[in-house]
């Protein structure tokens, strides 16, 4: 070539070619590099080992069959004390809040009026009297005469007429007689039953009454006398609820106990259990239409009174018992989009999701009624480090026991299976 010939431009891919060339200095830094992942393609990691988890095996109990629910407590027996007479309230006999007994005076309204109405009435029937027992002698002196003569007939048909007179007018004072007595014994205003007397409605002073309760009129309420041991827990049940109960009964799933063999066990506001128990002692035979609820009604012993009418309180009712159920812990039932639910191991050391049902509790523990089969192994822990086909390896813990009756209900708001997977310890 000569010097002055043009020279030829070299192509841009001839560049890049030889940008890219692999020299010995860069084969010797990645020969390093390329025996490792040879190296460690032959010698992949050992899997990780199965998760260790904890199971109880479940077999079929029978448990209390126990309803939660709300009742207000009223008292055994309730009497308006009301002024049956009209008059000036002149005295208060009792305590506010005490004890009192039947028939004890607790109230006095002023007698003066009904004294004197009394004493008309005696004077009246005195008078009658007097009347009567005249005419009486003025007849049987007639009576005697009329053989011979002396007088006429008539004249003794009028004094027997007189005398008959007499004897109606007489009844008719000795009616008036007692009534007043009756309103002047309204003065002093009794209890109807023994009891805890409430407080007072009226003061001394005030004028009370309005017309004699006993004819119909309106009385004025002076303060009400309630006995409270018993005390009556009025709650209710749902026609359908009720309807389920016997059925399972009549199918042999459940034992329904008598009426005065159903227990009750009360929670009071601040949470803790009421230490006697009740009974059912009332059930209705209609349904309420607006509710779609049936009324019932227990019997509770107060004698430290600690129960009070009016105060709302949560109930636990033991209706009977329940035949081939299962006991898991609340903390192992689950729930998602599709249910309730629980974690198992199956022969293959794998985990196994079962759909269940569990409605009810019982203590601690969730009542499942469908999903699980006898010797069914349910994790309780790990809860959310495993899933559905998780290897585990599992060890068998003790399982949760029957709660027996006086168990006490759960906390308001708490109901069975409310965990969710993020929720499991």
């Amino acid at each position: 070539m000569t010097r002055g010939a043009a020279q030829r431009p070299v192509s841009v891919r001839a560049r890049r070619g030889t940008d890219h060339a692999m020299t010995p200095a860069r084969l010797a830094a990645l020969l390093p590099i390329l025996l490792c992942a040879a190296a460690c393609a032959k010698h992949k990691p050992p899997p990780p080992p199965p998760l260790p988890v904890n199971v109880i095996k479940v077999e079929p109990q029978t448990v209390p069959l126990t309803k939660d629910l709300v009742g207000r407590l009223a008292p055994y027996l309730s009497a308006n004390v009301t002024a049956r007479v009209s008059g000036v309230l002149i005295k208060r006999d009792y305590k506010e809040g005490a004890d009192v007994k039947a028939d004890q005076v607790l109230f006095e309204i002023d007698p003066a009026y009904y004294q004197a109405q009394l004493n008309n009435a005696l004077g009246v029937l005195g008078e009658d009297q007097a009347t009567y027992e005249n005419d009486k002698v003025n007849a049987d002196r007639y009576h005697k005469l009329l053989p011979v003569g002396s007088v006429s007939k008539q004249t003794v048909d009028n004094t027997d007429a007189s005398v008959r007179t007499d004897e109606a007018k007489i009844k008719s004072d000795k009616a008036q007689v007692e009534s007043a007595r009756i309103n002047l014994n309204y003065t002093k205003v009794t209890s109807p039953i023994s009891g805890v007397a409430s407080q007072q409605q009226y003061t001394v002073g005030a004028l009370v009454g309005g017309g004699t309760a006993d004819a119909g009129g309106g009385g004025t309420l002076l303060t009400t006398v309630n006995k409270i041991d018993p005390v009556y827990v009025n709650f209710t049940m749902s026609a359908a609820d009720l309807l389920t109960l016997r059925n399972a009964n009549e199918s042999g799933n459940v034992s329904l106990a008598q009426q005065d063999m159903t227990t009750v066990r009360v929670l009071l506001p601040d949470g803790s259990l009421y230490s006697d128990p009740g009974v059912l002692d009332f059930s209705d035979v209609n349904v309420n239409a607006t509710t779609g609820a049936v009324n019932l009604r227990a019997r509770a012993p107060n004698r430290r009174r600690i129960l009070l009418p009016g105060m709302f309180v949560t109930l636990r009712v033991t209706l009977g018992q329940q035949h081939d159920v299962f006991l898991i812990p609340q903390s192992a039932l689950l729930r998602d989009t599709v249910g309730a639910y629980a974690l198992t191991v199956d022969a293959n050391s794998k985990v196994v999701r079962k759909d269940l049902t569990a409605n009810d509790s019982s203590g601690g523990s969730a009542i499942v009624t469908q999903g699980l089969a006898a010797g069914d192994l349910v994790i309780v822990n790990n809860l959310q480090a495993v899933k559905d086909g998780t290897e585990v390896k599992a060890t068998t813990v003790a399982a949760p026991a029957p709660a027996s009756n006086g168990t006490a209900p759960a906390p308001s708001g708490t109901t069975s299976g409310s965990n969710k997977p993020g929720d499991a310890q």
